[in-house]
């Protein structure tokens, strides 16, 4: 052809290699995310053969950033967050402070520069939310609290991050930067560039949390009125492009954060869910050449050239970075189990490791030794991630039977494990025991207050159980599936347990549990998936809602209701007390099938 398609040639093959290698990945049980990496180093340089558009690849994967920040913030939830605050705030922080530490000493031994080694620790001190999400959806664990924790940790990773891209620009200069050598680019004193900065990023967010949220919900609420699908689309990909665009152009901000408020706003609308849902395809897409753009600046030969230093590497991400993560969730206090899951969620580096690397070399500070060694450590521990997570329950059996002061930190007393003493007689007998205080729990909980029905709350979120208890709402913290849980709720009186929480995995034990300690007991538990409902009821645990079904038959009962007008004075007073239970009853369920998607 005699015009210039390297653009096409590029995307075609990256995406094409990145198929092939994604789907094999996926076939041996690692992370797709891998195989689109080697695909990259397939394509890059390093490797002989057809080498894709450097430069071209370099901005679609600026895309791919803009679009995967976006929807970082899209699924931002500060709820969440603040759900486990006490710990992944404090944990995530000191934990990526001693991983930078390691990561900065390691690199100081090799000879590197000062500002080298800071971005290199930083580097290593953030794990992907992307394989996190993708693990703890593979083993059926993202509701369960431990997840929780693992997710909330991960969020907080990545705002220290974001702030740090902010932050790493004004700085480079004072990090070696070859920039500050040429007068040129020296606008005044560091303080002034750094105060400079941050009004700039004050600025953006103001005007995004002010204007913004007003303004962006009401834009797609217009475009939604159309009733036009791909004009939708359309504005979900301009805004999310264009205030990343606009935030880099007019307030220096990086395409990254610009993305991610961009995404954290638009979650304000109404149409948040189907934003995500309408920019997924394409936010999937460019993510990949995001990731075969990084593996194309991988340089194989690294593996042979420097084995010890990419020994150490993953020795830091793997080993330094969950026993770090280990000694801090024990510090809290928190079960062996919990710990070792937080230790796996964080032994791998991943997009925003690439992200703050990639930074660092476009401002002189990182090289590309750094690099590499930053690429070949994510795709190892990528791959090993998985192994990790599948030796958590062998780990913990094997630590409790061997260390006895392992045994000792399990046995430690959980200040809300157990119910005070002062509690009244009429919450130890024919009380009911409700599991979970979420949405679903949090309006059954209410019910029974108004209604003066005594009720536990069983809790894995001891923050949770600590805020119920200073509300005097008689609450335990621990996992319900655990028989000595259940114990201290005094189900063995109780009349009736309430399984509030979508927990298939462990539902089944809860109820069992409870039908041995108490056989007369009534069991009334809460399902999301229709599969799961039908097995429940078929081995009889009890009575079994599952959400979509129950929010049908009210919605059925209330039209069939509306069209069979009473004829009675005494007949329309019931239909209207009839209709405002089943108003509560629908916004009820609503609000479950909410939770559940």
């Amino acid at each position: 052809m005699g015009h210039n398609i390297s653009l096409i040639t590029t995307i075609a093959s990256a995406f094409g290699i990145a198929l092939i290698f994604g789907f094999i990945a996926e076939r041996i049980r690692i992370p797709a995310l891998v195989g689109y990496l080697l695909a990259g180093v397939l394509l890059g340089p390093g490797t002989p053969g057809f080498v894709a558009d450097m430069e071209l690849a370099s901005q679609l994967s600026e895309i791919g950033v803009m679009l995967l920040m976006f929807g970082v913030g899209l699924h931002f939830s500060l709820e969440d967050l603040l759900a486990v605050k006490r710990i992944a705030i404090p944990g995530a922080i000191a934990q990526m402070t001693l991983a930078t530490i390691l990561g900065f000493c390691i690199s100081l031994l090799w000879g590197w520069p000062l500002g080298n080694c800071l971005i290199f620790g930083l580097s290593l001190s953030c794990a992907s939310t992307v394989v996190l999400l993708k693990a703890l959806e593979a083993l059926g664990v993202l509701d369960t609290m431990d997840g929780r924790i693992a997710v909330g940790w991960l969020v907080v990773e990545d705002l220290a991050t974001v702030l740090i891209l902010v932050l790493l620009p004004p700085l480079a200069g004072v990090l070696g930067s070859p920039a500050a050598v040429d007068p040129s680019h020296v606008s005044g004193p560091l303080w002034q560039e750094i105060g400079v900065t941050l009004l700039q990023v004050a600025a953006f967010i103001a005007l995004m949390l002010i204007v913004g949220r007003r303004f962006l919900p009401w834009l797609l609420l217009q475009i939604s009125r159309t009733g036009s699908r791909e004009l939708f689309t359309l504005s979900v990909i301009a805004i999310a492009i264009g205030i990343a665009y606009g935030a880099s152009a007019l307030f220096n901000v990086s395409f990254a954060l610009g993305a991610f408020f961009a995404g954290m706003v638009m979650r304000e609308s109404e149409f948040s869910h189907r934003a995500a849902e309408e920019s997924l395809p394409l936010r999937d897409a460019f993510s990949v050449l995001f990731f075969v753009s990084v593996g194309m600046l991988f340089e194989p030969s690294i593996l042979i050239e420097q084995p010890f230093h990419l020994i150490a590497v993953i020795s830091i991400i793997i080993l330094g970075k969950s026993i770090a993560a280990l000694s801090i969730v024990l510090f809290f206090r928190y079960s062996l189990h919990t710990a070792l899951t937080v230790s796996a969620s964080l032994a791998q580096v991943g997009e925003f490791s690439f992200i703050l690397g990639g930074l660092g070399i476009s401002l002189g500070v990182m090289t590309p030794e750094g690099m590499n060694l930053i690429l070949a450590g994510s795709l190892i521990s990528i791959a090993l991630n998985p192994l990790l997570f599948m030796l958590i329950t062998p780990l913990q059996k094997w630590i409790l039977e061997r260390y006895a002061f392992a045994r000792k930190l399990e046995e430690r007393g959980d200040p809300y494990a157990e119910l005070p003493k002062t509690v009244e007689r009429k919450y130890l007998e024919k009380q009911v025991v409700l599991v979970g205080y979420g949405r679903v729990g949090k309006r059954i909980a209410s019910d029974l207050e108004a209604r003066g029905i005594p009720y536990v709350v069983v809790e894995q979120n001891r923050e949770r159980v600590e805020d119920l208890r200073t509300r005097d709402i008689v609450a335990v913290s621990g996992d319900a599936s655990d028989p000595a849980v259940l114990i201290q709720a005094h189900v063995a009186n109780a009349a009736m347990l309430v399984i509030a929480t979508p927990d298939p995995v462990n539902v089944r034990q809860m109820a069992d549990t409870a039908r041995t300690l108490n056989p007369s007991i009534e069991i009334i538990l809460r399902t999301h998936s229709e599969d799961e409902s039908q097995s429940l009821r078929e081995s009889g645990f009890g009575i079994v809602f599952f959400g979509e079904e129950e929010l049908a038959r009210s919605m059925a009962e209330h039209i069939i209701e509306r069209f069979a007008p009473p004829t009675t004075g005494e007949e329309a007073r019931t239909a209207a007390e009839f209709a405002v239970k089943t108003a509560e009853t629908v916004e009820t369920l609503e609000a479950a099938a909410t939770q559940a998607s």
